[in-house]
């Protein structure tokens, strides 16, 4: 489970719904996906991708818990309204993950990467700490933020756009 500034519980997500027709797929239910650009360190490109989109207390809390495929989004993007601070975990999510932070005017923060923990006792999970200051956070597989271009650097905006499915 992931703890914010407030001791707000929140973990990763439940198991879901199928998707594309391929019963081994299993996406998170109940969380719209938009559009994320990606803009890189020195300005010279930028790239969209698909995101699942955890933007309540509730959807942050179940984040990709159970999941085992993302669909067609590259990983799931936790917003708040406000920068806040807290800390990770990976109980029950069965993707290793790297997360990105970045604040309010969408700049790279900092990042780090986290293994799934299955132990029953979630006192035992790992703690991941956050930057001070983050409003977006973005889970992806393990080993592919900087192919998604979530480097140092570089900066993330959310848009309002519907993912094409």
């Amino acid at each position: 489970m992931r703890r914010g500034a407030t001791g707000v519980v929140l973990a990763l997500v439940g198991l879901a719904a199928a998707c594309s027709g391929d019963a081994s797929t299993v996406v998170p239910e109940g969380f719209a996906s938009r559009v994320a650009v990606v803009t890189a360190p020195d300005g010279s490109g930028v790239v969209e991708h698909c995101l699942w989109i955890a933007d309540t207390p509730e959807r942050r809390a179940r984040g990709l818990m159970g999941v085992t495929e993302l669909g067609p989004a590259v990983g799931m993007a936790f917003v708040n309204d406000a920068p806040t601070t807290g800390r990770f975990w990976m109980k029950d999510t069965s993707i290793p993950l790297s997360i990105a932070f970045f604040d309010q005017a969408g700049v790279h923060l900092g990042a780090v990467d986290m293994e799934p923990c299955t132990a029953a006792d979630p006192a035992d999970c790992p703690r991941y700490d956050t930057p001070s200051g983050y409003t977006v956070a973005l889970e992806v597989p393990l080993g592919t933020a900087e192919g998604l271009g979530l480097v140092p650097g570089s900066s993330v905006g959310i848009t309002d756009r519907p993912c094409d499915d």
